[in-house]
């Protein structure tokens, strides 16, 4: 295969920085244009719900690479414009200033938005979602002593911005359907850690109920009604109930496309000279053996280097499992693996002192993943064992004196 002269990246996230930068770094010497929908330089979105939104981070600080690198390594940049149409025959993309960009290879890294909520109120001033910079700096200017903060959704971002608006003294209420928030990412036991944390920093935790509307005055949010009827006042609310993957330009083009973009091992869409990477890539993964979509910060930070060595005329497979990192309050965890076919799980620690790391087993003795929690230098030791397979003794996995190597 004859190496391309023009690789067009769609989406100014991690993923498409990262993107380009792989295609440097693998001495790819033709075109490269990265079109961004948003006007800031491509930036990593954890800090937007963590030191960013806490105001104790500068953007600087999520930017992936200055202006300065892009120019040194000939990215040609068109910030604040969109695609609105990609033509796979023509091989060329359409922007809404009415050009055209002709392209040899394509990268879709167009990530993925808020779910909405169809919720009486839901469009009124003072509602929130977080995915951008502009959305954190909104709900920032929302926190205070003295605010009081809805939260629709018991999620990692949901409880992310709830721990970091009680930093700031404000009132905080959430408002989970599950009896647990986090139950079904990381199970009971562990979801009952992160309940009682942040209970304990003086969270209004509702389970068990959902919204029933936003209620208004004036064209502003005043309140929750929950459907028992119950209203928790509120200044502000933040709806934070999931992402949904950005592929109506994959759709519109002709691509499959099914919960995300699907592409096979190598991230290749069906189209052969497309590829998707980060949040919109429905994979399939060559260790599962199904297909997974993986919203988290790692999947946009690696996938983007095995696309490009495919799209060079290399042979890689993505074959990394999920890894992803919450901080809230004085709990900071890493969780590695896949629980979807856990039969157990095993601690090894001490559940209320907030120390601890936890080890998912299949029916046969498999770890198929581990969180640790105010415990470090656990997943790189614990990684080989899940990759490898190996069979464990539960009661050797919950001893803390015995070495994860001996496992």
């Amino acid at each position: 295969m004859s190496s391309p002269e023009h690789v067009v990246v769609i989406g100014g996230g991690l993923a498409g920085a990262k993107t380009v930068e792989a295609l440097r770094d693998q001495g790819f010497e033709g075109a490269v244009t990265l079109i961004a929908a948003e006007s800031d330089l491509p930036y990593e979105r954890p800090p937007l719900s963590k030191g960013f939104l806490a105001g104790s981070a500068p953007f600087e600080e999520a930017v992936v690479h200055p202006q300065e690198w892009y120019t040194e390594h000939s990215i040609h940049m068109r910030r604040g414009e969109r695609v609105t149409a990609i033509d796979p025959g023509a091989h060329q993309v359409s922007v809404d200033d009415g050009s055209t960009i002709g392209y040899d290879k394509l990268v879709l890294a167009t990530g993925s938005v808020p779910r909405t909520a169809s919720l009486p109120g839901a469009a009124a001033h003072g509602v929130h979602q977080l995915r951008t910079r502009t959305d954190a700096e909104q709900i920032r200017a929302e926190f205070g002593k003295g605010r009081r903060l809805v939260i629709i959704g018991g999620g990692w971002i949901g409880l992310e911005v709830a721990a970091t608006a009680r930093g700031a003294e404000t009132a905080v209420s959430v408002i989970e359907p599950s009896e647990l928030p986090l139950a079904r990412a990381i199970g009971p036991k562990v979801a009952a850690v992160y309940a009682e944390v942040h209970r304990a920093h003086g969270v209004d935790l509702r389970t068990s109920t959902t919204a029933a509307e936003i209620l208004t005055e004036d064209g502003r949010a005043t309140g929750v009604k929950l459907t028992d009827g119950e209203v928790i006042d509120a200044d502000a609310v933040v709806i934070g109930i999931g992402a949904v993957p950005v592929v109506d330009l994959a759709e519109s083009a002709g691509l499959a496309v099914d919960d995300g973009v699907l592409v096979d091992a190598g991230l290749r869409s069906s189209d052969p000279d497309i590829y998707a990477v980060g949040d919109i890539a429905n994979q399939q993964h060559p260790r599962l053996g199904r297909r997974v979509r993986v919203e988290h910060w790692a999947a946009a930070l690696n996938q983007p280097a095995v696309a490009v060595t495919n799209l060079l005329g290399g042979s890689a497979e993505y074959d990394e499992l999920p890894y992803f990192f919450s901080d809230q309050y004085d709990l900071g965890m890493e969780f590695y693996g896949d629980i979807s076919t856990a039969a157990r799980v095993v601690i090894r620690g001490d559940l209320e002192a907030r120390e601890f790391v936890a080890f998912w087993l299949d029916s046969d003795k498999h770890i198929t993943a581990v969180m640790n929690v105010n415990v470090w230098d656990v997943i790189d030791a614990v990684k080989p064992l899940i990759l490898a397979g190996r069979v464990v003794d539960p009661a050797k996995v919950a001893d803390p004196d015995v070495d994860y190597a001996s496992l």
